[in-house]
């Protein structure tokens, strides 16, 4: 029974807009030309059709499709969701002023001019800008499902740390975040996403989860890929929440736990050194810094890590921090361990839709994370939200393209941008 309540409550709110804005339409039919009549008539039919097919596989026969297919049939529905939404809330405007203006005839003497009889229409002006409106949505998300995913992105921050070893000076850290296999349907992109990444020279590279969007699987077409990732110093990786594959339901335990194994190895079979709350020392010319892996810990999700297994004994004059989900660095490590200089997160994706020119940036994401990309400083600590490499969910990006993180480490504040 759960199994079908869900479709079947998003079914119904779609039905009751679905409905209650093609009325809003057809009483303005005899207003329009007849393009206008075809195009208002057959954009929401056909908006509609796709989102009722996007539920439908995505619900009742999601297993038959693979990850990438799903995110499709998902930003169908969301186009028709908030194109109809945002249509919603301008009739409802309508029907707020049409209703003060019923009230006004009740209350009063004018009832001559014979309007209560007739009853008082939609204001036409609202019906077409609330078309106008929905149409925004629509062809901005379907722009950002065909330009956005592979739409890679340099982020190049650079870092001043006191305590940095000489030996260090410029280390160049390249971090992506999120790849999330599974949603990628273009193979040839993700390898030019590679070529820009090993274009930038890194000194080393970190890797902060998010392999997978479920199962181990998707990363079979993948591993020639991400396997020509190199650097000097190594690369480095964590699990993000999406790799313990609690979003999915399994056969048994037993199939769950040999998933984690299998996405475990694949690290290693990509050449990466996988950390699992451990820390290890990147050396250079006899001089060294720590590196601190943890397992996912985030507010509201998956906690396994353990930073104080994960920390305990390093010590290093420098201390970078592996940690998928941002509000770690809030929640425990700005608190209690303050010798973290750095934390590299991911997590966000930016919510893979929002506003980004010059110095300021928005996303609805921000209200739910107060740290969801780019840099951020409290006192000496530093937190580096990567934008995500990959998408999950809806099979775009909007404003928020995806990242590579190109950070420099400095000892002075003259070598800073």
């Amino acid at each position: 029974m759960r199994t079908w309540l869900m479709p079947l409550t998003i079914i119904s709110i779609l039905l009751f807009i679905e409905i209650y804005t093609y009325k809003a339409l057809k009483s303005r039919w005899s207003n329009y030309t007849k393009r206008w009549r075809i195009t208002l008539k057959y954009g929401h039919l056909t908006l509609m059709i796709l989102s009722i097919i996007g539920i439908a596989a995505m619900f009742l026969i999601g297993r038959n499709f693979p990850s990438w297919m799903l995110n499709f049939f998902f930003g169908l529905v969301i186009i028709n969701l908030i194109s109809k939404f945002l249509f919603t809330l301008i009739l409802l405007v309508d029907d707020i002023i049409r209703l003060g203006k019923w009230i006004k005839q009740k209350t009063t003497n004018n009832n001559s001019t014979g309007e209560e009889k007739e009853g008082i229409s939609r204001l036409d002006f609202m019906v077409k800008s609330g078309a106008i409106v929905a149409a925004v949505p629509v062809a901005s998300l379907t722009t950002g499902m065909f330009v956005g995913p592979y739409k890679y992105t340099l982020h190049q921050p650079k870092v001043n740390l006191p305590n940095l070893p000489p030996a260090f000076e410029g280390l160049k850290i390249v971090q992506i975040s999120d790849i999330h296999s599974g949603s990628f349907y273009n193979k040839k992109a993700v390898n030019k996403g590679i070529d820009l990444l090993l274009a930038q020279k890194p000194d080393i590279i970190f890797f902060t989860g998010d392999l997978v969007n479920d199962s181990a699987t998707e990363m079979d077409n993948y591993m020639d890929v991400f396997s020509r990732l190199s650097a000097p110093l190594g690369v480095y990786s964590i699990l993000g929440n999406h790799d313990y594959g609690d979003y999915r339901q399994w056969k048994n335990d037993e199939d769950k736990a040999a998933n984690l194994d299998r996405l475990k190895a694949i690290h290693g079979e990509l050449g990466w050194r996988l950390l699992l709350d451990e820390h290890v020392y990147i050396e250079k010319e006899g001089e060294k810094i720590g590196l601190i892996g943890v397992q996912n810990w985030g507010a509201g999700f998956h906690q396994v890590g353990d930073l104080a297994k994960a920390a305990k004994d390093c010590d290093a004059p420098v201390k970078l921090l592996l940690s998928h989900d941002p509000t770690h660095w809030d929640e425990q490590v700005r608190k209690e361990y303050k010798d973290v200089d750095i934390t590299f997160s991911g997590h966000t994706h930016g919510l893979q839709m929002g506003i980004e020119t010059g110095g300021f940036k928005w996303s609805p994401i921000s209200l739910r994370y107060e740290k969801w990309a780019g840099l951020y400083k409290e006192q000496q600590q530093y937190l580096y939200v990567n934008r995500g490499y990959g998408f999950l969910g809806y099979p775009g990006r909007i404003g928020i393209w995806p990242e590579i993180t190109v950070m420099t480490l400095h000892k002075n504040d003259s070598n800073n941008a």
